[in-house]
């Protein structure tokens, strides 16, 4: 069975701007919380899963102070040792699309830190009108190669 979760978060004075509006920084928490979580979820309780990137994060509209917003998370690429956990911050009253979206990327590592098989196996989402353009981005997102290859290049 695919892992997709729900969470519900209040957006609240400490979380705004000085417009009244959810700040990046606490839309981008939110976003990581719960895509977080989704992953724990799917990995089992062995898991020691790190953000290993942010590879996508789209904000489409503006949510004031007062709101309860809704993230709806899935499990959307599964490889031997990383998993990429889709976010969508489900419409907003009055809205028609997402108030947000994206991809984030987790890896499994060890106890030194280094990437480790995931401890389950896991069964990603297979698409569906809901999650198919995160599915499409993230096949997109998936030919750029990531930077540790382009430190390490440089002799660090």
């Amino acid at each position: 069975m695919a892992t997709e979760t729900t969470s519900h978060r209040l957006v609240l004075p400490a979380d705004a701007n000085h417009h009244g509006t959810l700040y990046a920084g606490s839309l981008l928490r939110y976003a990581l919380e719960a895509a977080s979580a989704t992953g724990s979820r799917a990995a089992g309780p062995a898991a020691n899963l790190l953000l290993r990137r942010v590879l996508s994060l789209e904000c489409r509209r503006s949510v004031p102070v007062g709101t309860l917003v809704e993230i709806r998370c899935g499990v959307l690429q599964v490889r031997q040792a990383y998993i990429v956990v889709g976010v969508v911050g489900m419409p907003t009253p009055g809205g028609t699309l997402p108030w947000m979206d994206g991809l984030l990327g987790f890896v499994q590592v060890d106890e030194a830190g280094l990437p480790a098989a995931l401890p389950q196996p896991i069964e990603p989402i297979s698409g569906g009108r809901f999650w198919q353009p995160l599915i499409d981005r993230s096949a997109r997102l998936a030919t750029i190669r990531g930077a540790t290859g382009d430190w390490i290049a440089a002799g660090w």
